[in-house]
């Protein structure tokens, strides 16, 4: 499902936006029925889509060797609502989706970087590399739970 990049930020941007839609439904209806629950729940799953997008956008920016500004846009645009998608689009028709995950080395001198060899190690490994960024994903998540929701609590 995920054979490139382009497919694995694709999804992940557009399901980022999508939370978007949940978080704003849930702040109407709090707003119209006094049902916080509401944003707890759109909040929550708005919360871990914007992590999982962030992280996704890390990967993707050190396979595609994106410099600073596009890995900046990418990551700064999860916190504008739908800004995912225009960013995803951005970047696609720019090329810097382009190509396939980088599992072998190459005659690039940066393919001999230790960060490079591990990111290979662990790209030809997806399901372990998945599982560690859903793991670190879930932790972050939890920390941030236990900190407390943006603005306070009620």
């Amino acid at each position: 499902m995920f054979r490139a990049p382009l497919n694995l930020f694709r999804v992940l941007a557009v399901a980022e936006a999508i939370s978007w839609t949940l978080l704003i439904a849930g702040l109407i209806v709090r707003a119209t029925t006094d049902l916080a629950v509401a944003v707890t729940v759109g909040g929550g799953i708005h919360g871990f889509m914007f992590l999982s997008y962030g992280a996704t956008a890390v990967l993707v920016a050190k396979n595609q060797r994106w410099g600073a500004w596009p890995t900046i846009v990418a990551i700064a645009s999860a916190v504008i609502p739908y800004a995912t998608i225009p960013t995803e689009l951005w970047l696609h028709r720019s090329g810097r989706l382009a190509g396939a995950w980088r599992l072998q080395a190459t005659e690039d001198p940066r393919d001999a970087a230790w960060h490079d060899r591990l990111m290979r190690w662990f790209l030809n490994r997806a399901w372990l590399l998945a599982v560690l960024i859903a793991v670190a994903v879930v932790a972050l998540y939890v920390a941030l739970l236990l900190v407390g929701p943006p603005g306070g609590r009620d």
